[in-house]
């Protein structure tokens, strides 16, 4: 005779909502979400932060660098397709979830608790020191596509503001930890790590991965600081971007 007791289900802890992957459209987006951020994001913010480093080497090195990455074909098309539109979906959905979302640290500083809320501030400062990095280098001033000989020194007068050097810091650090503690997260919802034991070790590698995107960080932003003021060519800002 077949058994009726009821299937034994699994005790929650109070206060700690169960992890809902979502339905329908919700499942959709929020998986594109999870990806964007490993794929092409994630790969992009690698390289970015490699090709930043080329500052410690000084200027004609950063210039060569700068110009390299310019001198892809069609160079346009691919960041706007591979760069600017995924971190504009995954930065303004993200900031829906952010929004959605319910915040208890203070009732329950648990540590998962405490690292779901700080992948969601880093995010939001990510975002915004992107979106002023990218304004500021891109569409301001000297065209760093036309003269990468000028990136150097276009990046090494904003140094001139602490408050800028404060913010590129905490930009630093915010993209370091969100993509870190993000792509640990990505294998635990994608079910590459279904174990405690492998989310604990890859929990440590991406600790690591984050420790050393910072300071591959630093290092890109002491050769700016350690190298004496370059000149700004300021009769090339006339060919600057014109949004349309």
């Amino acid at each position: 005779m077949a058994s009726t007791a009821n299937p034994v289900v699994p005790r929650i802890k109070p206060g700690v909502a169960p992890l809902r992957a979502g339905e329908g459209t919700s499942f959709l987006l929020r998986r594109l979400h999870s990806l964007s951020g490993v794929v092409p994001i994630g790969a992009f913010l690698l390289e970015h932060f490699i090709s930043n480093a080329e500052a410690f080497k000084g200027p004609i090195a950063y210039g060569k660098q700068v110009e390299f990455l310019n001198s892809f074909p069609a160079v346009f098309l691919l960041e706007l397709c591979f760069i600017w539109l995924p971190i504009l979906y995954h930065g303004l959905y993200g900031i829906y979830i952010w929004y959605r979302g319910d915040t208890n640290v203070a009732a329950y500083p648990w540590t998962g608790n405490w690292l779901y809320t700080s992948q969601r501030w880093t995010g939001i400062i990510a975002f915004a020191y992107i979106l002023q990095h990218t304004y500021h280098l891109r569409f301001t001033g000297t065209v760093l596509g036309r003269h990468p000989d000028q990136a150097f020194a276009k990046v090494q007068w904003e140094f001139h503001n602490p408050w800028m050097v404060a913010f590129y810091i905490a930009g630093i650090i915010a993209a370091s930890w969100h993509f870190s503690y993000g792509l640990w997260l990505f294998a635990a919802k994608w079910g590459i790590t279904t174990g405690e034991r492998a989310r604990r070790r890859l929990g440590y590698l991406c600790l690591a991965l984050a420790l050393g995107l910072v300071s591959i960080g630093a290092i890109s932003m002491y050769g700016f600081l350690k190298t004496p003021q370059q000149p700004l060519d300021s009769t090339s800002s006339s060919e600057n971007i014109v949004m349309r």
